[in-house]
């Protein structure tokens, strides 16, 4: 047995050997281990099903690659993956769900999806075993259905091993260190005994310049052995098998083709052929998340106990949608652990705080994601980045502030969620509020409806003061939901007024120390600012391509507070740590400190600002203080707010007059009681993130997991004014040899009357898609939707007309130029 490897991938289900499989295409000498056989954990009970349809950009292309992966594996290894290209039919009972289907159209659009809608009466016609008049339509898929995961598995296996791969079972491993080149793996040959599965007093181990680990329902033991935090925890998931049914097998008899992959997503069920007979698999309320800590060592390919009566209901539709199945019985039946995350995206990508250690856990569709994770973490890891930006699966989207308890209850909930109506403004309720600032209740008491954003609460809208506690979840909608008129209204209030936005959650770091200044002009690809000024900048990846928008502060010499969203708090924190530790020793010692729990953060904009500001300054020329001269746009000064020392920000993400007040968290309530009583005479409105998120637009700021990401480049993303060719920066040369593949571009569209875009949209030109959107909303501005996206270079020019779809029609769009509402900034730099 191999000692030493390039990589090992530990876990061998099928997303470990759809990994060992794409890194031994790429060169590597790879080695996976499995501490029983393969397939042995959820793998072995999955129903297979490989359904395309999915929200995310990212797994949408992972899930295509899996389908057309899979369907050439037997060519290849002579090993039948079992694929029943059956398709796939998903129902909708009710407009809205069609809303749904319309939305994924336009995602499915640009990845290259095939997909079709269909109506009641051909539903009827194709499949007559159905109940359809109590359908509006369907969304069909003709190109997927199911696979047999156990033959998929070890068809990836065999191509391994044809690529050199070495795949070992009965390994356990028991221990990780990293020697600062390499990862020393220990090991222990596991035994039979008494049914059980334990270790033997054989233990070895195994060198690795690399270590994935695609543990699956072990996540919880690998994190410990790791000293890491994965949410990666399984809850029950049972399916149940029918009895041959005669109707059924007297259509097959007649020569009629199998039927789809059902999905009564109202009802919360899937439903397929199973040798005569069906298999129907719900996703029930109040499955509960198992193996919290441990899988117990007696659990080996074990299932847990049936729970029927919570099943029931899902049941008894499966009877009125197939009439037939009402007298068929019972003839198997399975319950057993299927990982989640609590937003239900897997984690692919590096551990946080680690070097060369990655993992592939929380795969709550593992067959359909496998052969995709495969390829896309394979570039990763021997290309730098995969083709795709794959930030929304980075396993530090997740701080360290995150529990067993929360990822346990999230994951109930991101379970029962599977089916439920995936509104682009959905806000999910459990383990809220978690995370508040200090005015939370002060917000709530207005009528804020909160979102979250790496667990903190943040007002989206300001609804009703005394709306009931269901008034957002009752106003979402793929259309304008209820919420659209209060956004409206917060928008119009910074553009004519001036209003109060909650930023708190802000991502900020501390860099200071004699390397500070090298390292960090290294590290983004802008001028860096002079002492009390700022500048906007962009952290590049190696490859090139946008790693993180930073706004960074000068304090000093050697002293810089860095601005990043919020979202990706310890995403920014492990690359800022890990590229000084690797630069250290050429600039010096840098001093990398998460400073976002200690600062609040306000932003004021509108055209009023300034007056509420004067209203409550204490300065010894309180007229001059906030002055052109005094307080020039893009710099930075501390000024005294009441009794609250402030390092305010000459800046609007809104593009209108303002500043960003940072405040020391704990004055929090107090600065937001003065702001309020200064702004009352002014006009000022308390402000969420959806009016803030069109405003943005109207200017063409770019926001980071929209425009900006590991798949294009700032030049790309149309920043040439905040690159500087001068000097030299990480990623320069890559992002100057990418060129131009596509171009970001703000447009304005004539959209229908009742919607707007959600940046998931489709461009097309004559027909053929030729970008997609990225951001979309309203413009109230203009007084119709807007959005920004990528298109073909050539088409990025101002005044090109294209088209964008939206509720399956196609809507005319025209480009305009870059911010297009005062694109002065006259406005943003008045004096006063």
């Amino acid at each position: 047995m191999k000692t030493h490897v390039k990589a090992l991938v530990v876990g061998g289900g099928a997303v470990g050997n759809g990994i060992a499989y794409h890194l031994a295409k790429a060169g590597w000498d790879t080695m996976l281990v499995e501490r029983d056989e393969l397939t042995a954990g959820s793998t072995w009970h999955a129903a297979g099903l490989l359904p395309l349809f999915n929200m995310s950009y990212a797994t949408t292309h992972i899930h295509k690659y899996s389908v057309d992966f899979y369907k050439a594996l037997e060519a290849e290894t002579g090993l039948n993956a079992g694929f029943a290209v059956v398709g796939n039919l998903r129902m909708a009972q009710h407009q809205e769900r069609m809303d749904e289907y319309m939305l994924y159209s336009s995602v499915a659009e640009t990845a290259g999806v095939y997909h079709e809608f269909l109506t009641p009466a051909q539903m009827k016609d194709r499949w007559p075993l159905l109940r359809t008049e109590d359908l509006v339509g369907a969304l069909y898929h003709p190109q997927d259905g199911y696979i047999n995961p156990a033959d998929v598995t070890q068809a990836m296996a065999k191509g391994a091993r044809q690529f050199g791969a070495a795949i070992e079972r009965k390994i356990q491993v028991n221990g990780y260190r990293w020697t600062g080149s390499e990862w020393i793996v220990t090991c222990a040959r596991m035994v039979e005994q008494g049914g059980n599965l334990v270790a033997s007093d054989e233990t070895f181990e195994i060198h690795a310049e690399h270590v994935v680990t695609a543990t699956g329902n072990h996540a919880q033991r690998t994190a410990r052995l790791l000293g890491v935090k994965i949410p990666a925890i399984p809850v029950e998931h049972q399916y149940i098998v029918t009895e041959p049914d005669p109707a059924l097998v007297a259509w097959r008899k007649a020569g009629n083709a199998e039927h789809p992959v059902l999905r009564d997503a109202d009802a919360k069920w899937y439903v397929r052929e199973e040798r005569g007979g069906w298999i129907l698999g719900p996703y029930e309320r109040n499955a509960p998340a198992r193996f919290l800590y441990d899988v117990p060592q007696s659990f080996r390919a074990d299932l847990f106990p049936l729970d029927l009566e919570r099943i029931e209901a899902e049941y008894m539709s499966m009877i009125h949608r197939l009439p037939s199945s009402e007298t068929v019985g019972l003839k198997d039946d399975f319950n057993g652990p299927i990982c989640y995350t609590p937003d239900g995206n897997p984690l692919v990508g590096p551990v946080p705080g680690l070097r060369n250690m990655w993992i592939a856990e929380g795969f709550s569709f593992g067959i359909t994601a496998a052969g995709g994770t495969g390829y896309y973490l394979a570039q990763m890891m021997t290309q730098g980045e995969a083709e795709i930006d794959m930030a929304s699966l980075d396993p530090r989207r997740y701080g360290q502030w995150i529990t067993t308890e929360y990822a346990a209850r999230k994951n109930e909930e991101c379970y029962e969620h599977v089916f439920v109506l995936h509104h682009p403004d959905e806000e999910r309720e459990a383990a809220r509020p978690l995370r508040t600032a200090p005015v939370y209740d002060r917000q709530k008491a207005l009528g804020a409806q909160f979102g979250q954003v790496n667990g903190w609460e943040r007002p989206i809208y300001y609804g009703p003061k005394d709306a009931p506690e269901d008034f957002d979840h009752n106003s979402r909608s793929f259309r304008r939901g209820a919420w659209w008129q209060y956004a409206v209204d917060e928008a119009k209030a910074i553009r004519e007024t001036a209003g109060l936005i909650d930023a708190t959650a802000f991502t900020k770091h501390l860099v200071r120390g004699p390397g500070a200044t090298k390292f960090l002009d290294w590290l983004t690809c802008n001028k860096l600012p002079t002492v009390g000024r700022i500048n906007l900048t962009y952290a590049l990846t190696p490859n090139g391509t946008t790693r993180t928008e930073y706004t960074i502060v000068r304090l000093a010499q050697d002293e810089y507070y860095c601005v990043s969203a919020g979202a990706w708090t310890d995403y920014d924190g492990d690359f800022l740590r890990k590229c000084a530790e690797d630069k250290a020793p050429e600039f010096g010692h840098i001093d990398i400190h998460d400073v976002t729990t200690q600062w609040g953060v306000f932003a004021l904009a509108g055209p009023n600002s300034r007056k509420i500001l004067q209203e409550i300054v204490k300065d010894a020329t309180p007229e001059t203080v906030l002055s052109n001269k005094r307080f020039p746009w893009l710099t930075m000064r501390n000024i005294e707010l009441g009794m609250v020392p402030v390092r305010a920000i000459r800046v609007a993400y809104t593009g209108e007059l303002g500043w960003e007040l940072h405040h020391p968290i704990e004055m929090q309530r107090h600065l937001w009681d003065l702001l309020r009583s200064a702004g009352e005479k002014h006009g000022m409105k308390p402000v969420g993130a959806r009016a803030q998120n069109w405003l943005r637009q109207e200017k063409s700021y770019r926001a980071f997991g929209n425009e900006l990401g590991r798949d294009a480049t700032p030049l790309e993303a149309a920043l040439d004014r905040f690159v500087d060719l001068s000097k030299d920066f990480q990623g320069k040369e890559a992002m100057l040899a990418t060129g131009i593949r596509s171009k970001c571009c703000t447009l304005l569209i004539d959209g229908p009357a009742d919607t707007d875009p959600w940046g998931k949209e489709a461009l097309l030109l004559n027909g053929e898609k030729v970008g997609r959107l990225t951001s979309g909303g309203y413009s109230v501005a203009f007084g119709k939707q807007i959005g920004m996206g990528y298109v073909r270079p050539d088409l990025a020019e101002v005044g090109t007309k294209l088209k964008v779809k939206m509720l399956c029609q196609e809507w005319d769009a025209v480009v305009v130029e870059d911010s297009p509402f005062d694109p002065s900034n006259a406005r943003i730099r008045a004096d006063g």
